[in-house]
């Protein structure tokens, strides 16, 4: 029985459709749990995504370039779903260009406080140069911090691991810190967890409102914009 099982299991793993099917079901599961339990932040859909997903991997054996083959679709639709961030920022553009201030100085003081923290972090570890640099971008969304983690000799494959742990860490625990902070404005809601967590942060953002979701689609591509140019620069300083 162990034998068919195998070989049923080789079978459908040629299929690229697996892929693509075992990850949707995995997420459609995860949401389905994670709305039964009353949103609990620990249970992101995300994070238990990437859990079911890796565990699967695991067990059968599967190496991750045979699952990309199959899942590449999902990727690829992360462009389109960037560009669509644009709608909501339109809609709230009037909230936004009123905000211009502020949203400058926490721009600001979040990006260097993502990486003066991240940095200072690793030497209170006293991690090796090449991880700091990997460390470093970490809030930056994923192409934007690997290209800095090229450009500065580091490993652009770690920076990946790195932000897209920050981006389920900041989507789980974001919204329970800010609650605890007594912060309900969101903007501010959703400017915090653009800034901190990118892309998967502003997914969080957008379940609790489409103003919410603007202020982090922005805060995402500003603090991208902006960890590109701070951090080369704190870099040179310090080392």
């Amino acid at each position: 029985m162990p034998e068919r099982l195998t070989d049923v299991w080789v079978y459908l793993a040629a299929s690229p459709l697996l892929s693509l099917t075992m990850t949707l079901i995995a997420y459609q599961g995860a949401s389905f749990v994670y709305r039964k339990v009353g949103s609990t932040a620990l249970l992101n859909p995300v994070l238990v995504t990437v859990i079911l997903v890796v565990a699967a991997l695991t067990l059968t054996g599967t190496s991750y370039q045979t699952y990309f083959e199959g899942a590449q679709f999902i990727h690829f639709l992360l462009g389109p779903a960037t560009v669509a961030l644009a709608i909501p920022l339109y809609r709230q553009f009037d909230k936004v260009r009123h905000s211009a201030a502020a949203i400058a100085a926490s721009l600001l003081t979040g990006s260097l406080t993502a990486i003066i923290s991240a940095v200072g972090l690793g030497l209170l570890l006293r991690a090796d140069p090449i991880s700091l640099i990997a460390l470093a971008p970490k809030s930056a969304t994923a192409p934007v911090a690997m290209g800095i983690a090229e450009k500065l000799g580091g490993l652009p494959s770690l920076t990946a691991v790195l932000v897209i742990a920050t981006g389920i860490l900041g989507a789980s625990l974001g919204p329970v810190l800010l609650d605890a902070l007594g912060i309900r404005d969101p903007a501010a809601r959703g400017f915090a967890l653009g800034t901190a967590s990118h892309g998967i942060g502003t997914a969080r953002a957008l379940q609790e409102s489409e103003v919410a979701g603007a202020f982090s689609g922005l805060a995402m591509g500003l603090n991208a914009l902006a960890t590109a140019i701070i951090l080369p620069l704190i870099w040179a300083l310090l080392f």
